[in-house]
Formats: structure tokens, sequence, C-alpha cells
């Protein structure tokens, strides 16, 4: 095979909308001729190469849309922190198994120990899969329903919280609710309940959730329905946030050890 690629097949590769296999199809063709590939396995290499690109970069698409952090990914996931948790349970969470069954799971801690990570590496993991996320803050996803409710946009926005296989909502339960803030929180509860799965992070518990309500009888049912079905991860510790700090690598005199 030669190296050297025809201007027509450049053409037809664009064409075809295969422009990215010219990224490396010099490396396969080396290869393949080291390797005395028969054609067939040549194409199928090359198309191999294609189907994993495309898979990644729907996979980035759905985790931009979702607003997820790309970093918080559970390989990064520092285990030797001094964050106490349910291992098992944190594995079990991680095959998500939870959101076929339409479960839903609680991540309460307090402050730093790693919540909105882990629910976010969760987001990930179910992008990878093909499930559909949407991770927002508690208090921006409920804004956001209350401006559309200003510009007639609120139906199809409820719409899109309640169709995802995955809904993520960060830091539920800081702040006193307004009425029409209740009901919508009320709204997404109920109607996901057993329908779809949502991962809420909170630094307090759902005991403690019934005050930030407006209405008590829909906070209660809300309530509820959500704790009935949830697996609950407590995290317990040191923060986790202090282990992300960047360090300041410092200049050794020759003889010196490098301090951490």
């Amino acid at each position: 095979m030669n190296d050297v690629i025809q201007p027509d097949l450049k053409g037809a590769l664009k064409r075809l909308k295969l422009g990215r296999l010219l990224d490396t199809l010099p490396e396969r063709l080396a290869l393949a001729r080291q390797q005395k590939l028969p054609h067939q396995d040549f194409l199928l290499m090359l198309l191999g190469d294609e189907v994993e690109r495309r898979e990644s970069n729907a996979v980035t698409l759905r985790a931009q849309r979702a607003h997820l952090d790309p970093t918080m990914q559970l390989e990064n996931w520092d285990s030797t922190s001094k964050v106490q948790y349910d291992h098992e349970l944190l594995n079990e969470l991680a095959s998500l198994r939870f959101i076929e069954s339409h479960n839903h799971v609680l991540i309460v801690g307090p402050v730093g120990v790693g919540k909105t990570f882990l629910a976010h590496a969760l987001g990930l993991a179910a992008c990878r899969r093909k499930y559909s996320v949407i991770a927002s803050r508690a208090d921006k996803l409920l804004k956001a329903l209350r401006h559309a409710r200003l510009d007639n946009t609120y139906e199809a926005e409820l719409r899109k919280l309640l169709a995802v296989d995955l809904l993520i909502i960060d830091d539920f339960g800081l702040d006193a609710m307004e009425r029409s803030d209740s009901r919508d929180a009320y709204e997404i509860m109920t109607e996901r309940h057993r329908a779809g799965s949502i991962v809420i992070t909170s630094n307090r518990g759902p005991d403690e959730w019934l005050a930030t309500f407006a209405d008590p009888v829909r906070a209660q049912a809300a309530i509820d329905r959500f704790t009935s079905n949830a697996f609950d991860l407590v995290l317990e510790g040191e923060s986790y946030r202090a282990r992300q700090k960047p360090k300041l690598k410092r200049a050794t005199r020759p003889g010196q050890k490098a301090k951490n």
C-alpha cells in the first residue's frame, strides 16, 4: 500500500463526511503494510476509528448540553481522601442500574466533601451510556422556571426537566422557596416519581427540607415520594476540595530534596 494519500481519496472522504480519517490514515496505512492486513481488516480498522471518534464526540456534546463538569469523572475521584462513605453503594450507583429502574439518589454531607463531584461523575457516566442528562444548581433551575413563566415557555421548560433520563439538582434545600418554586419542586418530584431518576445533592437531610417549602402539604408529598425511592449516599469527613487545591512546585538547589 502507498502511504501517499491521493487527492481524489481526500475529496471522496470529505464528501462522505469522513475527513477526520485523514488525521490517522498515514499511520493506519503503514500499520496495514507492516502487518499485511487483508483489505477487509484494514477497512474495518478505519471504520472502527471513525465510530470511536464519533461516539467520543457525541459523549462530549451530551455532557456540554447537560452542563456537566468534564473533569469530575469517577476515575478522577480520590479514594484516598479522608471522606467516609459507603463504597459498596457508590459502586452500585456507578453501574447506573438506578437509572434503569427509575430510582433516585440523595448525596448528602457537609460543605466540600465532594457531593457535586460525585453527582457530575454519575452524570458523565450516564452520558457515556447514551442517557440524556440535565444538571443544574437548585436555585438556577427554579429561577429558570420563574423566568419561563414570564415569556410563556414554562410548559416547554418543564417538559425538558421531566423528559430526561437523569436530572441532577445540586445544592437543594439551602434557601427558602417562593410559592411558585415550591409548586415547581413538587411538580418535578411528583412527575418523575418512578418515571425518571433524580440525583439531589444537599448539605441538609430531607427532614430539614420541609421548612424551605412555602406549602407544607406539597412539601411532605414531594419529599415522601423522593425519599421512598432514593438511595442515600452519605459523605462525612474533611473537605475534598482541600485535596484539589493547586500546589506550588518550588525550585530546589542541587543536593536538596523537593518539598511537597
